[in-house]
């Protein structure tokens, strides 16, 4: 090789090319190297002060293709320079051959998009040094660490990544700093949420320049779920890559949250939460006055409306995402507000509209719910903030209405099982046609359809008349032109307009029979018909895709998982995760035998959820469902919760039982006594009784908020309808017995006729009660001893 070979990059800059070529005795294989290497020198000339980095790069590269180390391309120059007449040459003429040897090699040995990956791999090692540099300075500012978060994002992916090792200490700092301080669910989350998916995130955060903050709880959970499906570095499952998503969401973090409070002066609120409940929810009546008084600032306000104006006029729903919801040891479920917004009009117009949303759920982090809850698993002193996610609204326009096809909730782990052919590993699923408040809450006379994943034809049901007795029959959806969420019946809401999946949803009662259409084309009397989800769950993938989505994330998460999911469109939108409620205190199975209590039988029941032994109950507090549906207004079964609420607030630290009609905790108060968490915290057990028209009150709300607040207390759950097989409720020793609640809320006596409540010991010569459930028998006991 002759001197001018040595630098190929002034070859390429020689005028007369064929004449040089000539001279120098270049075939066109050489012509073609030196292009490629000349080519290889102008992009990195793009990044003059990486040329070191981007060489130990193609180094590295050119050892694992080709066995060069740094010390044969040293030695290859030596050879060089000495058969250029350099005996002794100086380490800077070394290291400029070296250079050249390392590019003219790297260039001619991969293809120009490995050559690309190689150089972006050296930006990013080069910006991913800076990164991990700010993220562990004292004193880092948000918007510094963002700055080099987007600054590495920017930098194509490419196919050669930051080894994971080195990687994951960067994660948890970022994760940290964005998402969540969770240590469980970080150490989750760091295995699957990249430094890119971090990147991704905060470009949709909104937030303020003086406050930095978290996405919380329920966001950080939708994230990880998401990337657990479908991850970004992992190979990806074909199936779940072509039908699951996430609604398009962004981020109002804790930040603004923790400025609003600070700009109107709000800081009496953090005191709320050791103050007792009833002055708990006394103050709470009057903080709408105060919220709708504050304000945001001007900064703030510019970002919601740029926010509102890239989301357009398409219905939004502000989500709660505190700190503390969806913690693996606790979720509060529930306890926060949520607000759908139709978001039709003017900008300014859903602006006010939207602030006053998002007033709405900020000001919910002082309720009474979630302050008992917290105090009741020992979380008042955690400095609670709420971040609010933004959603579009998965589903379609129909009319005036908006609404997704199906909504859910899926377990990969089933505390319910109404007969032993189910295997509780396999999952179960709460299906719902509509918005998803009737997947999550006790509504009305409504029963979501229950389906074991691990055999679809099983059901509670087993008669036509039953199957469409407990079958859905209202749908909730948003009203666009009146902005509100209305429940429509199912039967009326069809009759309106023209779904295009109906095939999947409704069967027909025809004489007795429950009949699922055969072809899409089947006319179906909507009269007649009702929701069975039967061609959804026999002709769609749902099933089979919720399988997968729940055995994968129980498997990452490391232990049952609770998913919310929608299905519209053939696409499957994961909306919530986090770990699955389960009992406290209430969770071992107990043999029933007919000679293991030899007192007074109260109940029993073939319905069970809660399995496991309560002993020693003192009082039992019961309300007559016969007194209760005799009530005439809504308002006198209003006041019942009232009253419940009141005496459970005494009953703090005795062991008692409340037992009632139909739903504890029905957002319909004709339907069962509509009490919250806060209501019947201090209770043991809560019974639910069926009786007269309302015995579909006694369908199993598994799944719900309120149930899932019962699991997690430690509060065991019975559930029975007088006249079913195998079923016997006694309450005649209770109204037989003198009532105490005068001793108890001696302003409520006027209530007398309808809640008893009764000192057991006093009332049965020192007995006490006692109940025993075995969810696996699908038996239960109560009785006197």
């Amino acid at each position: 090789m002759n001197n001018l070979a040595l630098d190929p990059f002034k070859v390429a800059q020689v005028s007369d090319w064929e004449s040089a070529s000539h001279a120098m005795n270049l075939n066109d294989k050489t012509h073609t190297n030196l292009i490629k290497a000349y080519r290889l020198f102008k992009r990195m000339m793009d990044y003059p002060d990486m040329m070191s980095q981007m060489r130990a790069v193609f180094l590295e590269a050119l050892e694992k293709e080709s066995n060069t180390s740094r010390d044969t391309v040293r030695h290859q120059a030596l050879r060089i320079l000495k058969r250029s007449g350099s005996d002794d040459p100086d380490e800077s003429a070394i290291h400029e051959i070296i250079d050249v040897l390392i590019d003219f090699r790297f260039s001619t040995s991969f293809s120009p998009a490995k050559i690309e990956s190689h150089i972006n791999f050296a930006r990013k090692q080069a910006q991913f040094s800076r990164l991990v540099h700010v993220i562990n300075q004292e004193g880092a500012t948000y918007g510094k660490i963002k700055k080099e978060l987007l600054r590495f994002c920017d930098i194509p992916e490419g196919e050669i990544y930051i080894p994971s090792c080195e990687a994951e200490g960067a994660r948890v700092g970022l994760i940290n700093y964005f998402i969540s301080c969770q240590v469980p669910f970080n150490s989750v989350a760091k295995q699957h949420i990249t430094i890119r998916d971090i990147g991704e995130i905060a470009r949709s955060i909104v937030r303020t320049n003086r406050r930095p903050g978290k996405i919380g709880g329920k966001s950080a959970g939708m994230v990880l779920a998401h990337k657990i499906l479908v991850p970004r570095l992992e190979k990806r499952d074909p199936e779940l890559e072509k039908y699951i998503r996430i609604p398009e969401s962004w981020c109002i973090n804790t930040g603004v949250f923790s400025d609003f409070i600070a700009r109107n002066k709000l800081y009496h609120l953090h005191a709320q939460k050791y103050k007792a409940p009833e002055n708990i929810e006394k103050d709470y009546g009057k903080m709408s006055d105060i919220f709708k008084k504050a304000t945001f600032s001007c900064e703030v306000m510019e970002k919601f409306r740029t926010l509102l104006v890239q989301i357009g006029e398409h219905p939004i729903v502000l989500r709660s995402s505190s700190l503390l919801e969806n913690n693996f040891k606790v979720a509060l479920p529930g306890k926060y507000d949520s607000v759908f917004l139709a978001n039709q009009g003017d900008i300014d117009t859903r602006l006010k509209e939207f602030v006053t949303g998002l007033k709405k759920v900020h000001m919910s982090t002082s309720g009474p719910a979630p302050l008992i809850y917290r105090k009741d698993n020992n979380l008042l002193d955690f400095d609670e903030k709420m971040s609010v996610l933004v959603q579009k609204v998965v589903g379609r326009q129909f009319g005036k209405y908006f609404f997704p096809f199906v909504s859910g909730v899926g377990h990969s782990y089933s505390s319910y099982s109404w007969t032993p052919q189910i295997n509780k590993n396999e999952g179960l699923m709460r299906l719902v046609m509509g918005l998803g408040t009737r997947a999550v809450d006790r509504v009305g006379e409504d029963c979501p359809r229950m389906v074991h994943l691990g055999n679809l034809k099983l059901r509670p049901e087993t008669t036509a008349d039953k199957i469409e007795k407990y079958s859905q029959k209202i749908v909730d959806v948003l009203n666009l032109e009146t902005g509100k969420i209305e429940s429509k019946s199912f039967i009326a809401l069809m009759s309106e307009i023209d779904h295009p999946d109906l095939f999947f949803a409704a069967s027909e009662n025809q004489y007795g029979n429950i009949s699922t259409p055969v072809f899409k084309d089947n006319t179906i009397s909507i009269n007649r018909s009702c929701i069975t989800f039967d061609n959804l769950l026999s002709k769609t993938c749902l099933p089979k895709l919720m399988t997968k989505v729940l055995k994968k994330l129980d498997q990452a998460y490391g232990c049952p998982v609770d998913v919310e999911f929608v299905w519209d469109g053939d696409h499957l939108f994961i909306v919530q995760c986090k770990p699955l409620a389960t009992a406290k205190t209430c969770n071992e199975n107990a043999d029933i035998s007919e000679d293991m209590y030899k007192g007074l039988l109260f109940f029993k029941n073939g319905r069970v959820v809660s399995a496991g032994s309560l002993r020693d109950l003192e009082y039992l507090v019961y309300v007559n469902p016969e007194m209760y549906e005799s009530l005439s207004s809504s308002e006198d079964k209003k006041e019942i919760s009232r009253v419940v609420s009141r005496i459970n607030r005494k009953m703090a630290g005795k062991p008692y039982a409340l037992f009632g009609p139909g739903r504890w905790g029905s957002c319909d108060a004709d339907f069962g006594v509509g009490v919250g968490y806060a209501d019947i915290n201090n209770a043991s057990v809560i019974g639910e009784v069926g009786s007269g028209l309302n015995d579909s009150i006694c369908e199993v709300s598994y799944g719900t908020h309120f149930f899932t607040d019962l699991l997690e207390s430690g509060i065991m759950h019975v559930s029975f309808a007088p006249g079913e097989k195998d079923c016997f409720f006694q309450d005649r020793v209770i109204l037989n017995s003198q009532n105490h609640l005068a001793s108890f809320v001696p302003d409520d006596t006027s209530w007398e006729s309808v809640v008893h409540l009764i000192h057991i010991p006093s009332c049965l010569n020192g007995m006490k009660l006692q109940i025993v459930q075995d969810s696996r028998q699908q038996k239960g006991i109560g009785f006197f001893c």
